[in-house]
């Protein structure tokens, strides 16, 4: 095996992956194949270049991508120490300079003894080292090929197709009831049910709505399976109804009747703590989804711990094939990380990038790997995407949906928030400690 550990994709998490294994003594090449070969969304060959916004969301404590960065900074993470440094004003949100952030993250780099950088593509996974592959959303068709073969699995996806998420204590439960469709599987969603009125003026609301323009690498055929619910909207008054909106197969028990229309949400997480709106991947712009999705019955005080979006993207089914260590589960020398694992956000594509530092790193020092306890921000996230169900498994950005509950019920949604995000700083620094993650 040779001695360095291979990084393959300069992006944000294979920056921070790079810089977590080489402050740790090993040694990295890091693999980035602009400026020698673009893509249709960067504009330089710098490392770390945002290709969309300038806001790495929000730093408030008592927001869950506050405590992701939080703990990122406890890791001495280099993306979050460069953030901080040249940060531009906006309010509790963590925005930058996009150009002094790329520069100074590659200075960092190219300036670390432990570091060597190649400009150019590699075309395949190699089995003679510890690697992290890190291509992120735009991976070349060949990588892509690779992590394919890799993997004997048609497990590779290059579009998201992504429903809402809503806060289980912001649904109104007396207006929604229990089950599954014709009573198979037990009572296991909740169904907000539409009378005919109400189910025109959520049609009407559908058409009208504002929605995202796609960048121009992003205008490609909808898929069949994942056709955004304004597009089925469009397609005419009846389409939904013969899709996720059916409500074949379903009485409500209040009337004993069936409703002329059932938007269904189905549990998230093994807590129970937060619900997908199943069917409803959407291109209407946020403000648009608070507004209509809040006219379906039961969510009219919805609280959306995720939005729903339709874009490209490149992601493994990581359920099916990562270990929570970000291991590839058919070669353990193989680590995944960013965006590529499933995870939605600069933040925490960098997270998972650090996170499959360290353990490239322990892993090529006969050391056990690490695994964040899942109170944490970073366990949260690694518990989410390598324990969801795959037939149904999703990119996500964190929230607080993902974070186990609190041993007792607190109906303060700020205290709440305060003691989660405190139990989740102190359990990452007891981990932190422990194995000497400093």
């Amino acid at each position: 095996m040779r001695e360095d550990v291979v990084v393959i994709g300069g992006g944000l998490a294979g920056s921070e992956a790079a810089w977590q294994a080489a402050s740790r003594g090993a040694r990295v090449t890091l693999y980035e194949m602009r400026p020698k070969e673009s893509t249709q969304a960067h504009k330089t060959g710098l490392l770390a270049e945002l290709v969309c916004s300038n806001s790495l969301g929000s730093g408030d404590i008592l927001n869950a991508p506050g405590i992701l960065k939080e703990e990122m900074r406890r890791l001495n993470s280099l993306i979050m120490r460069v953030a901080d440094e040249v940060r531009v004003p906006a309010g509790s949100a963590v925005a930058v300079d996009r150009d002094l952030f790329a520069q100074r993250i590659t200075h960092a780099l190219e300036g670390h003894p432990n570091v060597r950088i190649l400009r150019e593509e590699i075309k395949d996974i190699p089995t003679d080292c510890v690697c992290i592959v890190a291509t992120g959303p735009l991976t070349s068709e060949s990588m892509a090929l690779a992590i394919r073969n890799l993997t004997h699995s048609d497990s590779l996806y290059f579009f998201d197709a992504i429903s809402p998420i809503i806060e289980t204590d912001s649904i109104n439960m007396d207006a929604v009831f229990r089950a599954s469709r014709y009573e198979k599987g037990g009572a296991d969603y909740l169904n907000c049910p539409m009378d005919e009125a109400t189910y025109d003026a959520f049609y009407a609301a559908l058409l009208s709505a504002e929605k995202v323009q796609p960048k121009e690498f992003e205008k490609v055929p909808y898929f069949e399976g994942c056709i955004p619910i304004e597009v089925m909207a469009e397609r005419g008054r009846q389409t939904m109804l013969f899709g996720p909106l059916k409500p074949v197969g379903l009485e409500d028990p209040k009337t004993q009747t069936r409703p002329h229309a059932v938007v269904q949400l189905r549990a998230e997480n093994v807590h129970g703590s937060c619900y997908n709106m199943v069917g409803f991947q959407t291109k209407l712009t946020y403000p648009e989804q608070r507004r209509v999705f809040r006219m379906i019955p039961g969510l009219e005080k919805a609280e959306f711990l995720r939005y729903g979006s339709l874009h490209r993207n490149t992601f493994v089914n990581s359920p099916r094939l990562l270990r929570d260590t970000l291991q590839l589960k058919v070669r353990g020398t193989t680590f995944l990380a960013g965006q590529l694992v499933g995870v939605e956000g600069y933040t925490e594509s960098a997270a998972m990038g650090g996170l499959a530092g360290i353990n490239a790193t322990r892993g090529l020092a006969g050391l056990p790997l690490v695994t964040p306890p899942p109170t944490s921000a970073h366990g949260s996230l690694v518990t989410y995407i390598t324990t969801c169900e795959p037939r149904h498994f999703q990119p996500i950005n964190t929230n607080f949906g993902l974070f186990p509950p609190l041993p007792s019920r607190i109906r303060d949604k700020d205290q709440k928030r305060r003691l989660i995000g405190q139990r989740a700083l102190e359990e990452f620094g007891v981990w932190k400690t422990r194995f000497e993650l400093s």
